[in-house]
């Protein structure tokens, strides 16, 4: 039932202390308040790795060479690995079953890129048909490297965006339109996105032509693969760590690189990656979790230690209460009231300023890794309620203590 004369009783020990009432509320108020924002970069964190993940398939395994560590059957160290063809097709008939699209890569380097009397200077990559969907790529025009363009060691290329707002602003479409790659004519034939725009600076060219036309061999630079998406996140882990785990172990027989050597034949999984940044995220959480609590924790002891004064300024008006026949029951009553009362109102007031900044400042950030902070609703409100709970407990000691005021001691308190 509500009850006026008890809310004008509160109000009334607010304004006295109106100082001191500010204070106990701010020191809650932050404590929220610095908990929702670290829970709304933390979640940011994890969207921005989200986002630098998405940029290539989650389930993206990578390999290449580099030179030897360890001498290993007669072989010295410093020995520089390199891959061919044979590598990428055995690998693909060995791992068939765990492989969703394969691509391998050829850089090519030291030529004269030329749009009629513009020089360029830009990537030049041969890579397979399937090479859009592990690396991410969208074409927004035309179309990307076939299978055909293989066989037939096509003269074709596709650009990225940021070359076409380069180099083709004079032009309705750069599809159709030539380059020259070192005298030999390349007609382009589509326009590609990626979600990072430094990789907007690639031509993509069959991969057979650029180990024919312009290595003179059958040389690879990187071997690329994703695998089948699968029920959940652990299931995906173990699945990339034991794929990358035997094509290590095939390529390294393949060129005879010991064992033990972590140079030579280097794997990357974009799943264990994102396992292991994940896992830096969850524990930031934590922390941050254990940096609000703490904050709050402070706030309510402040609320308890208040509460404590106010029994103390008041013991002799609860005295004259009891003689009125006032019971225990409504004096412990009056004392949590006002306890849960500065509790819930500094507490909400701090979810609000916080929720108000994560939505204004949120959508704005844009730092590495960061991405779009924010933190849901329901977990910031179950927390302010657990806090007026909090509240309620710590006015509680206060409270009992009220209740156990003896009236003939309480008249005589001055």
């Amino acid at each position: 039932m509500f009850d006026i004369e008890r809310w004008q009783e509160i109000f009334d020990t607010i304004r006295k202390n109106k100082l001191r009432t500010f204070l106990t509320g701010l020191s809650v108020a932050s404590g929220i308040f610095i908990l929702v924002i670290l829970l709304g970069f933390g979640q940011g964190m994890r969207n921005g790795i989200e986002h630098e993940f998405k940029q290539d398939a989650t389930t993206s395994i990578w390999a290449w060479p580099e030179a030897t560590s360890k001498a290993y059957k007669g072989l010295n160290p410093g020995r520089r690995i390199q891959f061919k063809s044979n590598d990428f097709e055995t690998a693909g008939r060995m791992f068939k079953e765990d492989i969703e699209y394969e691509s391998p890569r050829a850089f090519v380097r030291g030529v004269n890129i030329n749009y009629g009397n513009e020089a360029l200077v830009y990537s030049i990559q041969g890579v397979s048909s399937e090479f859009q969907f592990i690396e991410g790529v969208s074409t927004i025009e035309g179309r990307f490297v076939n299978y055909k363009d293989e066989i037939s060691l096509g003269k074709v290329a596709v650009i990225g965006k940021k070359i076409k707002e380069d180099v083709f602003k004079e032009v309705e479409t750069p599809v159709g339109e030539s380059i020259d790659i070192s005298g030999i004519r390349f007609t382009i034939i589509g326009v590609f996105v990626e979600q990072n725009e430094r990789e907007e600076e690639r031509i993509y060219i069959p991969v057979t032509t650029a180990q024919r036309v312009f290595n003179g061999d059958d040389k690879l630079n990187t071997l690329t693969y994703t695998l089948p998406p699968v029920e959940n996140f652990d299931q995906a882990v173990a699945q990339a760590v034991a794929f990358k785990d035997n094509l290590r172990k095939f390529l390294k027989e393949e060129h005879i690189v010991a064992p033990d050597d972590e140079s030579g034949v280097r794997v990357w999984s974009a799943m264990e990656e994102a396992k292991r940044y994940y896992g830096i995220t969850n524990n930031m959480k934590i922390f941050f979790w254990f940096v609000g609590v703490c904050t709050i924790i402070a706030g309510v002891v402040g609320v308890s230690n208040i509460m404590l004064i106010v029994v103390k300024e008041r013991t002799r008006e609860i005295g004259i209460r009891k003689a009125l026949g006032a019971k225990p029951w409504s004096i412990v009553g009056m004392i949590l009231h006002e306890s849960i009362f500065v509790t819930a109102i500094s507490g909400f007031t701090g979810l609000i300023f916080s929720m108000l900044l994560l939505e204004i400042v949120g959508p704005h950030v844009q730092i590495d890794y960061i991405v779009n902070p924010s933190v849901n609703f329901n977990v910031a409100f179950t927390t302010v309620l657990v806090l007026v709970f909090a509240g309620a407990i710590a006015g509680l000691v206060p409270a009992l203590r009220a209740a156990r005021v003896q009236v003939i001691e309480s008249l005589r308190d001055e």
